[in-house]
């Protein structure tokens, strides 16, 4: 339950106080669902591929762009944290199949991407596959915290 002092952001429910120290509460989530056994290298580049998506598919994701005190510019990021977790093979193919009922905005990284080098020969690895013989080592997903909540059942922070 938020209290009377914080913002629901994505509500139209701006800085209604115009008071920027009131806490910023999100009513949307960007998760990242890793699988456990992925090597420390493996879960920094499938964690960044899975979640350059986002952001053409969910434009309110991105933030404004950002400007040091020396007047230069930096790219716009995502407005809200990235949330990463961790499942088996198991939890991940059950939060697949959740996040497809949901229709909620996912990405995808399977095991075959490993083995590719460019983003032609990527997608061609996932077409070439079944959504339920998807061998997933890593999905993202956007939307509603609730619905990304239930779709995440069973995974736990990562460490």
């Amino acid at each position: 339950m938020r209290n009377d002092d914080e913002i629901e952001v994505g509500t139209g429910v701006e800085n209604r106080a115009g008071d920027e120290n009131v806490p910023v509460r999100f009513d949307t989530k960007i998760a990242v669902l890793l699988r456990e056994d992925l090597e420390s290298w493996q879960r920094l580049n499938v964690t960044a591929f899975l979640v350059s998506g986002l952001g053409t598919v969910a434009p309110e994701v991105i933030g404004e762009p950002y400007t040091d005190a020396d007047g230069t510019a930096y790219l716009p990021m995502f407005r809200q944290p990235v949330l990463v977790f961790e499942g088996t093979k198991e939890i991940l193919t059950a939060a697949h199949g959740r996040a497809l009922s949901r229709s909620l905005p996912r990405a995808v990284f399977t095991s075959d991407l490993f083995s590719t080098g460019n983003d032609r020969d990527n997608r061609a690895a996932v077409r070439a596959v079944g959504k339920d013989q998807l061998d997933l080592v890593g999905m993202a997903i956007y939307g509603p915290r609730n619905a990304v909540d239930k779709v995440l059942k069973g995974a736990r922070m990562h460490p």
